[in-house]
This record gives structure tokens, sequence and C-alpha cells, in this order.
């Protein structure tokens, strides 16, 4: 009697975890999408959706918000915020402490030199003879999801186009089949040996057409009305700057005339946002992305916004009428995916790297916090004050991304404590004007902060990378000897509050108003294509609803 029980139990046993074994696999799909489109929009403050909103067309910004999901409270959750940790972050899913990207670029101890974000002088340029093609992934030290796409099927193909390299090396990372950006001495699109021997014969064919150069000296006049453009400041202020021989920073700008290389004007333009967007269609067609069942991946980086962002300011009529620009680009690029891959057959997200400050001359003219940090008279009265205490030497090997680098050998040398010297310097800074705050790479290295904008310098920390001491600007404040344009770096919500919108393939429609963080995006698309997250990445994955 008890060994038919027994038999009767293990048989149930058995049917209950076929059951749910079942059930699991049920769970785990090989659906997938033909094509994830990666946008990242440089220096795209969150606030100008909602404030050119009623300027857009319904087939651009409005489709990607109103027929798919927006995350509207998305945050960067490090310092600093610039291009390259951008780039890096959205696409390895975790912050400059994990994927070595500490910057634009920083000061290599090893070198006695800076190092550019992604330069690497053993690679070879592709499609140039010049250093430009000298770049590639090797400074980035996690993988990321267009690797992991790589390592998951061989065959997905993986290109970026930019017009920045960095906006395509990073995205592309270490496996990607094609990093293509733009080489503004020969109006090119580049790549290195890294990815390639040599071009394909659509990128030559492209680069020849000779659109570079058709863009680079066109006039660039408002697309609407300029009284039309009532959420920006009058056309004529103080606080844009001018370009070429142009007198005042006013409409129609003569692109031709802006510099002796013709090559460089369509970057600082919106037009530069369409060569990107024509170079991205190319890319589609000639590679067959999206052609097979088999998940590829496009990444495009908008980068004249930045551009023209650090030149003329956020409230100027050039920025809004770019994003004007961009969002007819947009609406164009989703047509012609529909057309190519299929409605419902891609996925797109788009976000930001960074965002950017109000020019500090206006904030001062308007009685809002802001001003200019003069670090050039600060490192100076710092090296002196060090020589005063310490004795004569070159205490401060450089200043970099507000970071101040001793000179760890001499200090050794001189049989000192660094974690005293580094105190010392922190201390020291506080006293000028606009340093809110100051830290060490001692307390970032050996202590946990767990919340607040310290955090966010910790997460962007890196102790053979970062220097020894940061600086923390006040809000509305920029490290600048010129009263015109701005820029960005802060843990302030003006550089950290960008978009994230999702649209297509198994994306609902809806928005939320819960703080995300952008290196969310990276283990969200992992887990929706149901691929490995990541090296870096701490898994934490965006809910949709």
């Amino acid at each position: 009697m008890k060994n038919i029980s027994l038999t009767l139990l293990i048989i149930l046993i058995g049917v209950q975890t076929g059951w749910s074994q079942d059930q699991d696999a049920k769970n785990i799909t090989t659906d997938r999408p033909k094509l994830v489109v990666g946008i990242v929009v440089d220096q795209m403050r969150y606030d100008y959706l909602p404030l050119y909103w009623d300027k857009f067309k319904n087939n651009g910004f409005k489709r990607l918000v109103n027929k798919g999901f927006s995350f509207t409270n998305n945050h960067f959750n490090y310092v600093p915020t610039y291009t390259g940790p951008g780039h890096a972050a959205v696409y390895t899913g975790t912050t400059p402490s994990v994927n070595g990207i500490v910057g634009n670029s920083w000061y290599d101890r090893s070198i006695d030199d800076g190092m550019y974000v992604v330069a690497d002088s053993t690679v070879q340029p592709v499609g140039t003879d010049g250093d430009t093609g000298q770049m590639s992934p090797h400074n980035l030290l996690s993988t990321t999801i267009t690797d992991e796409l790589k390592s998951a099927s061989s065959e997905s193909k993986v290109v970026a186009v930019s017009i920045k390299d960095r906006g395509a090396v990073l995205p592309a990372g270490h496996l990607g089949d094609g990093a293509y950006w733009y080489d503004d001495t020969n109006g090119h699109f580049v790549s290195s040996s890294w990815y390639m021997s040599e071009l394909p014969t659509w990128m030559k064919e492209f680069n020849e057409r000779g659109l570079a150069r058709e863009l680079s000296n066109k006039t660039w006049n408002t697309l609407l009305p300029i009284e039309q453009y009532t959420e920006s400041n009058p056309d004529d202020t103080p606080y844009e700057g001018t370009s070429g021989d142009e007198e005042k920073p006013v409409f129609p700008h003569e692109l031709g005339e802006y510099s002796e290389d013709e090559y460089w004007a369509v970057k600082g333009s919106p037009f530069g946002n369409t060569l990107i967007k024509e170079l991205a269609k190319e890319a589609v067609q000639h590679e067959q992305l999206g052609s097979d069942e088999i998940t590829d991946f496009l990444a495009v980086s908008f980068s004249s916004t930045d551009y023209v962002g650090h030149q003329y300011g956020p409230h100027s009529i050039e920025l809004q009428d770019t994003y004007l620009r961009l969002d007819r680009d947009l609406a164009d690029l989703l047509s012609y995916l529909d057309q190519k891959v299929g409605e419902g057959n891609y996925m797109v997200f788009l976000t930001s790297d960074h965002g950017v400050v109000d020019v500090p001359a206006e904030l001062k003219d308007k009685n809002l916090p802001g001003g200019y940090f003069d670090s050039d008279t600060v490192i100076d009265q710092l090296s002196s004050f060090l020589n005063e205490t310490y004795g004569s030497g070159a205490w401060v090997e450089d200043y970099t991304n507000q970071q101040i680098y001793l000179d760890r050998e001499l200090i050794a040398t001189e049989e000192l404590s660094l974690k005293q010297v580094q105190d010392n310097v922190a201390d020291f800074l506080l006293q000028f004007e606009g340093v809110k705050s100051t830290n060490t790479a001692y307390n970032f290295q050996y202590k946990s902060f767990d919340h607040g904008q310290q955090a966010m310098y910790q997460r962007g920390f890196m102790y053979d990378r970062s220097g020894d001491v940061y600086i923390q600007l006040k809000s509305g404040w920029l490290d600048s000897n010129y009263p015109t344009g701005t820029s960005h770096g802060s843990p302030y919500n003006y550089d950290t509050h960008v978009p994230l919108l999702f649209y297509g393939w198994n994306v609902p429609q809806g928005s939320t108003g819960r703080k995300t963080v952008i290196p969310q995006i990276a283990p969200t698309i992992s887990t929706m294509l149901n691929i490995a997250l990541p090296s870096g990445s701490p898994a934490n994955v965006l809910q949709f609803k």
C-alpha cells in the first residue's frame, strides 16, 4: 500500500513539475523585433518636449509620445553629464564608475597627458588619412547592449552613425559591424580598422554624393515665420555667440561663410541632423537592417543640437528651429522604417546624453542663481598655496572636468599623506565664489554615499582615471570665461533631466512620472530581446506602467 501511494505521489509531482516547466517555457519567447533603433539627441533637456510641443508636427516627436511610452521623470544618476559618459551609460546600462567613461577626456597618469574618450593610436583610420579615424571603444570597460546582441547572434548586424566619433563608437560597442562618424576636413564619414579594413561601397558612394558640401553651404533661415518663435528669446540677444564674419547672431545665417573649412558649418546647424538622418536611411537599405527575423540594431546620434545649444543657448530661436527641423527629420526616418521594416516590426527608443544650463549671463540678468568660475585663476592660487605649504614643486598635474589631478609620485617621494594633501586642497578650494562643495578621491574610494549629489559624483568616479579633488559648482555656474553660449556637466536637474521615449514593437501606449534613470535602458532592452545583460549593468529594468 505504501509503495502504491509513493508511486502515485511521484507521478503527481512529475505531472505538476512538468506543468510548471511548460508554463515557464511559455513565458520565454523567441519573438523579437526585426530592428532596434536607438536614438540619442545630444543636449536635449526634457522641457524642450512640452516647450515646443505646439510647433511640432504629428509624425515626429508627437508620434513617439502619443503612440509610445514616455518616462517623463528620467534622469542621469551620475556626474559628469557629458556626451561620452552619456552614450556609454545608455548603452552599457551602468555608470562611469563601472564602464570607465569618466569624461569626454581625462588626464591619463600613465602617459602624463590627456586621454580622449575614444582615441586609440593602435588602430588605423579608414576613409581618411587623418587621426580623426584613429578611434575605437578600447577605453570602454564593460559590454554594451549591442555587444550582447552580437554575442547572442553573430548574424545580427549593429551599425552606428553620428556626427561625433564618440556618438558612434560607444553605441557600436566592441563588436559592432560598423561605426561611422563625420570628418569635417573632407566632408566624409569615416571609420577605423577596429571595425573594417575599408569603407563599404555604399558608404563611399554616399560620401561622393557631396551632401555634406551641399548642406554646409546652405543659407539657414527659420523654418517658420520668425515672429512665430514665441517660445524663445528675441533673435538678437547678448547671450548668443557669432560665427565666421557675422556681426550679430541673427537670421539668416550664411553657413558657407562660417569658416575657412567649408565642411565644418553643417555640424553647427540643423542640417547636420538631416545629414545623419539620410545616412541612417542608407545604412538601413544597404546593410539590409531589419530585413529578416534576426534582430539588428541601428544606433543614431543627432549631434547638431549640441553644437547649436552650446553656441546660442537653450532659449535661442536657433535652438528652437533646430528642434522643429529635427522633428521633421524624425518623421521622415520613421516613415522610412515603416516602408522598409514595417510598422510594428521595429522598436525605437529616444533619449539624450545630457541636458544643459541656461546661459549664466542671462540667469544673472534675470536675478537667478548663476555665474562664471575662473578656474585658471583658482588653479594658480592653489599652486601657490601648495608651494607655500609643502615646498616648491609641480603639485598640480592637471585640471579637467572640475577635478584636480595631483602629482601622486611627488607626494609619495616627499613622504606626505595623499589623503591629507587631498583634504587640504579640498578645504582651500571652498573659499572661492561659485564653489558649492568639494570632495576627494579618498572619500569616493573608501566611503559610501548612498544618496544625494555626492552619490552622483561617486558613480562617476574611477580611481585610476579620475582626479584627486572634485569641485562642485553652485547651480547655474559654469567653468568658463565666455559670457555667450553655455555648457553642461553638473548634477543639477537642467543637466540630468532628459526625455526617454519607447515606441513600436511590444511597447504599450502610456506614460509615467515615476523617477527612472538612464542606466535602466540597456537592461530593459536585454530583457525585451531575451538576451544577456550588459556585463556591468545592475539589471534594474524599466516598468511600462
